[in-house]
Parts: C-alpha cells; sequence; structure tokens
C-alpha cells in the first residue's frame, strides 16, 4: 500500500517522521520487487532544473511513466526562476497547469526551493539544493537495508565533506535508528544545524551520530563506507584548495579493508576518480554504488506515489 506522509512537500529529511521513512524505504522495496500500481494516470510532475543531472532527472521521469503519470522538464534558461519571472509567479502558473501533479527542482539556494513551495498549490519535491538532497538519503537506505538488514545494527560510515548528500543521510539515518560515524576535514563539518537537528531524531530512535576528523577511526567495524565528491556543483572553483584540504580522505582498498569484511562500499555519484576514490573504485567486489543508483527510481516511485497519489 502507498505510504501517507503528514507532510504536503518533500523539501527535507525533517518533513518525514521516522516512520515515514522507514515506511517509504519499505514501500521503495515494495514496489521494485512487483509492477507499480498506474495511480497517477492522467497527472503531471514538472521537474525545474538550475542545474545538471542525469539519476535524478531520469529516475524521475522514468518514476512517473511507471506509475502511469506523464513528466516534462525544463532547464534554467527556459524558466529563469527568479530571473526571467518571479519565484511566486511560476509555482502560481504551474500549480494551475498541473493541478493533481507536482513540481520537483533542482536548485542551488535551498531558499529558493521553499519560495517555490510556498506559493505552490501542488507538491513540491526537492531533487537537489545546496542544502540537502533527500531523495538522495532514501535510496542510500534503501540499499543499505537490503544488504544488512535492520539499521539500527547498522554502523555507517561517511568519508568526506559534511554537504547536501551528508546532511541528509544524517537526518535520515538517525530516523531509522542508525550509527552513523562522519570524518571530515577542519573547516567542512555537517553544519551544526543538521548535527542537532539529527541529534535530537536520535533520542527518539536509538541511533547515534559521530563527527570525526579521522577516516580510519570512523570506518573500523562499520559495514558501510560511503565517500561524495570533494567539490560538489556550484563550489568548482574551490577545486584546488579542496584537493589540498581533503588529501588523506581518498576511499581506497587499504581504508576499506579497515571495516567489517562484509562491508559494502557506496557512492551518490557522479564519480571523481583519482579523487576520493581511486580509478576504477566502483568496479571494487564490495561495491554496491550501481545498486545504489537503481535505488534512486524505486525510492522516488515510493515519493511519487506518497505524494501525487
Amino acid at each position: 500500500m502507498k505510504v501517507s506522509l503528514r507532510s504536503e512537500d518533500l523539501l527535507s529529511m525533517t518533513d518525514l517522521a521516522p516512520q515515514e521513512v522507514s515506511a517509504l524505504v519499505g514501500r521503495a522495496r515494495d514496489l521494485k520487487a512487483g509492477a507499480p500500481p498506474t495511480l497517477l494516470t492522467g497527472k503531471t510532475l514538472v521537474l525545474l532544473f538550475e542545474r545538471p543531472s542525469l539519476r535524478t532527472r531520469v529516475c524521475l521521469e522514468v518514476a512517473m511513466s511507471h506509475l502511469g503519470g506523464h513528466s516534462t522538464t525544463l532547464q534554467q534558461a527556459e524558466v529563469g526562476l527568479g530571473v526571467r519571472e518571479t519565484i511566486a509567479d511560476v509555482a502560481r502558473s504551474l500549480s494551475r497547469w498541473v493541478q493533481g501533479g507536482g513540481l520537483a527542482c533542482r536548485t542551488g539556494a535551498h531558499s529558493g526551493l521553499e519560495e517555490l513551495a510556498r506559493y505552490a498549490s501542488v507538491p513540491v519535491i526537492n531533487a537537489l539544493s545546496d542544502h540537502e538532497h533527500p531523495t538522495q538519503a532514501l535510496a542510500d537506505l534503501m540499499t543499505i537495508q537490503e544488504c544488512h538488514g535492520e539499521l539500527a545494527e547498522t554502523t555507517i560510515a561517511f568519508i568526506g565533506d559534511g554537504n547536501n548528500v551528508a546532511s541528509s543521510l544524517a537526518l535520515g539515518a538517525m530516523s531509522m535508528g542508525a550509527t552513523l560515524r562522519i570524518a571530515s576535514p577542519e573547516g567542512y563539518e555537517l553544519p551544526q544545524a543538521v548535527a542537532d537537528c539529527a541529534t535530537s531524531i536520535a533520542q527518539e530512535t536509538g541511533g547515534r551520530l559521530e563527527l570525526l576528523r579521522d577516516p580510519k577511526e570512523a570506518v573500523r567495524d562499520a559495514r558501510v563506507v560511503y565517500t561524495d565528491v570533494w567539490t560538489s556543483m556550484g563550489s568548482e572553483d574551490e577545486a584546488a584548495v579542496r584537493r589540498q584540504d581533503f588529501a588523506g580522505y581518498q576511499v581506497d582498498a587499504d581504508l576499506l579493508a579497515m571495516a567489517l569484511p562484509e562491508a559494502t562500499f557506496m557512492h551518490d555519484m557522479p564519480v571523481h576518480y583519482g579523487e576520493e576514490v581511486p580509478p576504477g573504485f566502483l568496479e571494487h567486489p564490495q561495491s554496491v554504488v550501481y545498486q545504489q543508483a537503481e535505488n534512486r527510481l524505486h525510492t522516488l516511485k515510493a515519493v511519487l506515489e506518497a505524494l501525487l497519489g
């Protein structure tokens, strides 16, 4: 059965209660195992993409098709959110055209996403912002559960920047009662507001968040080793500095060997080979990166079904 959510939008993992996170992951696994119901027949999802995308765009479009609906994708040059038109006018206009459907927005500024949701009368989904990437976190949690069972018994090590992906993973992992260790260089830690919120969730679920410096300490006895790019979209001008600051934070075979023997390696992609991982590392026998990428599709089907169905 489709999941019922308390929020009309998904802008942040904090829009989901812990039980809703678990329910969406479970529903995604059901949808992966069988043919999805065509609950969204006649409904349209508009994708507003200010930033380029491979996995998120394709998975949203395919998910809508699998559920019987339709999608249309608009780039920043076509819409000009806050440039050609005000965000409020775009939100109000699109809402009239896709009544019963929704909007998915991939943007730089989370504040613009919040403004879009404020003026839209249809559900809005965060397809990535500078603050969070909640649909990625749901796919991550699904993959970990597939590989290791209950997350309450799983220790996850995240090595690298405390960025939008790390923020959503922290909030989601705490909702599932997992232990998450994030090892980051000085100045690249998880935002304090996110850490405080995740810790508050953990007090309810039994999760544990540890913020560390040493990658070796983070991966010790971990069942999942996860990393992300050192330089995210929008920070390209900092690439040279970041390569210096993140020296020693590459996840390679030696670091992965310090985790448990059954540990799996994860990365949300795209990959910058030679930086956060060595060339070809996604082919490592312990890598589940392509399984993780596939699960973007199934978790998005669960989200779309819940919000639009």
